[in-house]
């Protein structure tokens, strides 16, 4: 059973050349960040292009539960009326995370240094996904949890009364465990510390900056170190929510993998720490090009246009990339069925503990499509079939999963046969438009069974 109610089965069959534009939702891990510091604000923060998925709106209600005013003009137009650093109140009931690994870890960190306690929980998918990576460090702040074995949800975060500041080192690269440190440590007093060997997405050091934290970012022989001082007052901000890179994925790789496809995708955030699959693109020889680029909202930004790539290449994925793609490659992993050659993906253990194991949900589903896979703890190769000629006409699991589900509507579209999923459901809970915005361009997906 889906963890979102009634399982929606999906078929994606080959379809007509893509074309037009796809104006994809705003940035999920932006979206979160700006509710969470807009309720930790004193005044109004006003969000543009909020992106309107399940995940974020969990977020959202989770803000409110914590004592800030949350509005929804409408047409993704969002104030947050914030509580100011310290002011969480503690919420009458569960706070439930739905699917969003990202907002569970997120909030636990921004309310672990308030004397305050919360419960959360999450969907069954949720609720299988470890805990302890952020709420270790959490402890050394003073704050306490108690969660189910293996520190899953439910679970319940006691705050620190008389938090005091830590010095971190990220044992793996993570933007969701440096994030949870980073709101813990506005609450604390004195100077929080993270270190991460490896460069991550930095949207909250940009947001924090930007919200009025002091904050530095300073490249060690230790790694990248960043410090944050304690306790300041944030300030209101305006917010224009770029559009997502993780979502800009799927119509620009169904563009790459569908004969005679043109897609102009508008808008989308290039920040170096998410737009690792669009430079591995290119190397494996994707038509794939940025125009326009500019900035909004302190962040890159560019408009790309795929076409039909019948000539890429696979080759070996750098590891030192795999953080600023980690969730691209279960999609990844399908433009390398279509390529020629092996595609080598090293350095991505995360991979494992995602919305499910994605690394051995997409090797059963390509393998079940006619592609040839190998896999181990932190890595995996596909074998290309080559451009039109991936067999298809295999069902898959979506593990409730959205970046599963919607990687295999992509292969559909170019493979000979249709791909089935069993349950495509969660794909609401990061591209809530992705059916329809995929049929306005060409493509072919129905809900029914095979």
């Amino acid at each position: 059973m889906s963890g979102h109610g009634t399982p929606i089965p999906m078929t994606s069959r080959r379809a007509s050349p893509l074309r037009g534009e796809a104006h994809v939702p705003g940035d999920k891990s932006i979206s979160h960040r700006a509710l969470i510091l807009g309720a930790m604000a004193v005044g109004e923060t006003r969000i543009s292009g909020l992106l309107e998925g399940e995940d974020v709106l969990d977020t959202a209600k989770a803000m409110q539960a914590f004592g800030a005013e949350v509005i929804n003009h409408g047409g993704g137009e969002w104030s947050v009326f914030g509580v100011g650093v310290g002011g969480f109140a503690e919420p009458g009931s569960v706070i439930d995370c739905g699917n969003s690994g990202t907002g569970v870890r997120l909030i636990m960190g921004a309310m672990a240094t308030s004397p305050i306690t919360a419960t959360f929980t999450g969907d069954a998918s949720l609720n299988k996904r470890p805990m302890a990576r952020v709420t270790d460090p959490l402890a050394l702040f003073g704050a306490q949890a108690v969660g189910r074995e293996g520190g899953r949800l439910p679970m319940t975060i006691v705050g620190a009364a008389e938090p005091v500041p830590v010095r971190y080192t990220v044992p793996v690269p993570s933007a969701q465990v440096k994030s949870a440190v980073l709101l813990a440590g506005l609450n604390a007093p004195g100077k929080t510390v993270v270190i991460e060997r490896e460069a991550t997405r930095d949207h909250s050091e940009r947001m924090l900056a930007g919200f009025g934290a002091e904050i530095t970012v300073e490249d060690t022989d230790e790694g990248r170190v960043i410090t944050l001082t304690g306790q300041p007052e944030l300030k209101p901000q305006v917010i224009a929510v770029p559009r997502d890179p993780s979502s800009a994925a799927f119509p620009v790789c169904a563009a790459l993998v569908t004969p005679g496809s043109d897609v102009l995708v508008p808008g989308i955030g290039l920040n170096p720490t998410r737009a690792g699959l669009f430079y591995t693109l290119q190397d494996m020889g994707a038509d794939l090009t940025f125009e326009n680029p500019r900035e909004e909202g302190g962040e890159p930004v560019a408009d790309l246009r795929a076409r039909y790539s019948p000539d890429m290449k696979g080759i070996a994925v750098p590891p030192e990339r795999a953080a600023s793609m980690i969730d691209e490659y279960p999609v990844l992993s399908v433009v390398a069925a279509f390529a020629t050659g092996t595609t080598m993906m090293a350095g991505v253990k995360e991979l494992r503990v995602k919305e499910s194991d994605r690394i051995d949900a997409m090797a059963r589903g390509l393998r079940a499509n006619g592609v040839t896979v190998e896999e181990g703890p932190d890595w995996w190769s596909v074998e290309g079939c080559g451009a039109d000629a991936v067999p298809g006409g295999g069902l898959c699991e979506s593990f409730l999963d959205h970046r599963i589900a919607m990687s295999f509507m992509v292969m559909g579209m170019g493979a000979q046969e249709p791909v089935s999923v069993d349950d495509g459901s969660p794909i609401a809970t990061s591209f809530p438009i992705f059916e329809q915005l995929m049929a306005d361009l060409g493509a072919n997906i129905g809900r029914s069974n095979r």
